[in-house]
């Protein structure tokens, strides 16, 4: 029998050494300090995540050389708040452009809109610059506006017409929502799971390889209770990473709806890999072999898991986002009878490691 009493001694030694674990400090100050400016960082994130988040920063007119006399295009940029187009000549306008007195260059080709050959447009832009990736993204805008034009001037030429896709329904795109609920939130919430997780495998394997355990089996504590303090100390930083990451989250605006399942969902899923973490480090008490193993097992259990709609994932970002269905309680209670069937797995791994 497990006596809870020194189990919660030896975790509570475990939680005081983390402040001597720099990898461990530093990791946490990394998430709190996203976390913290998460508003602030939201934007350049979700750029890389979608492009065309560029597009929507307004209130600035950037000078565009316009080479050629295209007037419909050029009428096209000059509706457009985003831009003061001016005629210039070529030479006179890559000038510019290279001392920066003009954001871009716009050269398009003399075809008549109505003829045969297709029209041609030379964009340039200064290179290695962020200005030119929200300036091309502007543009795109404008250039898909002039295709339009082009293929109802040219639309008489087609011996066939297109087939007609209407949606059943119309599809709103918000890749900004996407970004934060679809893989930022899940992403920040796992990421104190695998540091505990890989935590745990440290502070067993150290046992083993520093040659301390036998100093801590002279104690009254049983190898199991041990192995459970670690365990119970990886598992109680869980809900305060989670947590501080759910606030700060909030404080910057972003609304967590079920606030309190979340959190309970991360907590459970986060305990059985910590879980899987510890039987892994018991049976191969070799800190580089673990670490491995553990890696890998992990892929093959999130892509077994990820298979399934209703994997705790896709469940936490139905909640964070308020559309989770009812049975994620019954997700909930299975990955609970998953716990407590691998902190048997544990506790029978580490008595077949004591007696042999």
């Amino acid at each position: 029998m497990v006596n809870l009493s020194l189990v919660w001694i030896i975790a509570k030694k475990e939680l005081r050494s983390l402040g001597s674990e720099k990898t461990i400090i530093l990791a946490i100050l990394l998430q709190l300090f996203i976390a913290m400016f998460s508003s602030f960082l939201m934007v350049g994130l979700s750029a890389m995540y979608d492009p065309s988040m560029y597009g929507r920063i307004t209130g600035i007119q950037y000078g565009v050389g316009f080479v050629g006399n295209n007037s419909v295009l050029f009428d096209l940029f000059e509706r457009d708040s985003s831009f003061k187009p001016y005629k210039m000549d070529p030479g006179l306008a890559l000038g510019a452009l290279k001392e920066r007195k003009l954001a871009a260059v716009i050269w398009p080709s003399e075809t008549s809109p109505d003829a045969d050959d297709p029209v041609t447009v030379t964009l340039y832009t200064i290179s290695n610059d962020i200005q030119s990736t929200v300036i091309e993204v502007k543009i795109k805008d404008i250039l898909l506006e002039y295709e339009d034009i082009l293929r109802d001037v040219r639309k008489e030429r087609l011996d066939y017409h297109p087939i007609k896709v209407t949606p059943s329904r119309p599809v709103a795109q918000n890749s900004f929502y996407e970004f934060i609920y679809g893989l930022l939130i899940p992403m920040l919430l796992f990421m104190p799971a695998i540091i505990s997780a890989g935590l745990v495998i440290d502070l067993i394997t150290e046992e083993h390889q520093q040659q301390t355990l036998d100093t801590l089996r002279s104690t009254p504590a049983t190898l199991e209770e041990i192995v459970c303090g670690k365990i119970l100390a990886c598992i109680a930083i869980i809900p305060v990473q989670a947590g501080l990451w759910l606030i700060l989250l909030t404080v910057n605006g972003i609304r967590i709806v079920s606030l309190v399942e979340v959190l309970l969902h991360v907590v459970f899923t986060s305990a059985a890999l910590i879980f899987i973490a510890a039987t892994i480090a018991v049976y191969y008490r070799d800190r580089t072999k673990a670490q491995f193993i553990f890696s890998t097992s992990v892929i093959i259990v999130l892509l077994l898991l990820l298979a399934f709609p209703s994997n705790p994932v896709n469940l936490i970002v139905l909640l964070a986002s308020g559309g989770a269905p009812a049975y994620h309680w019954a997700v909930m209670g299975a990955m609970i009878a998953g716990c407590l069937i691998l902190s048997v797995i544990v506790r029978n791994m580490v008595k077949k490691v004591e007696y042999s």
